[in-house]
């Protein structure tokens, strides 16, 4: 008898959000520095859902909607976090919002404070809408990996904590499939009662 367990698929939307990279001014730099970190931080099998979109509100919550509705358990966006007239990630994320989780908010900014005072003009948010946890990251490969990884020292111990050791047992407590990091790059946190004998790929 064959005890040895598959990983979930994992369906993860990301959403990269600018005006000038959608309408090809420039190249687009989000999707592909999401795409690899989170290839390099799961062990899970993933199935990526890209979109490139503009900073239009309106536009931005229909494509959060679709990605959920579509059978996303977790969407990350990048971009539109700021306070300029045309930034409304923010806005259009709560606007489809059954619950705020603003921890993940407080603790990118404080990830992002140790390089930069600026960081607190980020106004990044996440947010769960049915079975799915959707995430405001910043526009920046740089601060993507940042906030998402954490800090490290010299000697490879933690300084400070990135959020996604926190998502996979989020997507636990929301009903979504059962998340396996690579500990090199994130250990994701999860109470003993809910850690699951390790499963084989």
């Amino acid at each position: 008898m064959n005890t040895e367990m598959s990983m979930d698929l994992i369906r993860i939307g990301i959403v990269s959000i600018s005006d000038r990279a959608s309408n090809g001014t420039y190249e687009d730099k989000g999707l592909p520095a999401l795409e690899s970190w989170l290839q390099s931080a799961l062990q899970n099998p993933i199935a990526f859902q890209p979109h490139l979109i503009p900073d239009e509100q309106a536009v931005i919550s229909q494509t959060l909607i679709d990605c959920v509705n579509q059978g996303c358990d977790v969407v990350f966006t990048t971009g539109g976090t700021g306070p300029s007239p045309r930034d409304v990630t923010p806005e259009a994320t709560l606007a489809v919002a059954d619950k705020e989780m603003p921890g993940f908010g407080e603790q990118m900014r404080q990830i992002s404070l140790k390089f930069v005072p600026t960081a607190i003009l980020s106004r990044q948010v996440a947010v769960i809408r049915g079975q799915c946890l959707i995430v405001n990251l910043p526009g920046q490969p740089k601060s993507i990996q940042e906030t998402l990884e954490g800090l490290r020292d010299a000697d490879g111990g933690v300084l400070v904590n990135g959020i996604f050791a926190a998502i996979p047992y989020c997507v636990d407590l929301i009903g979504g499939p059962y998340m396996v990091t690579n500990d090199a790059v994130c250990k994701a946190f999860r109470p003993k009662s809910a850690i699951r004998p390790a499963p084989q790929a």
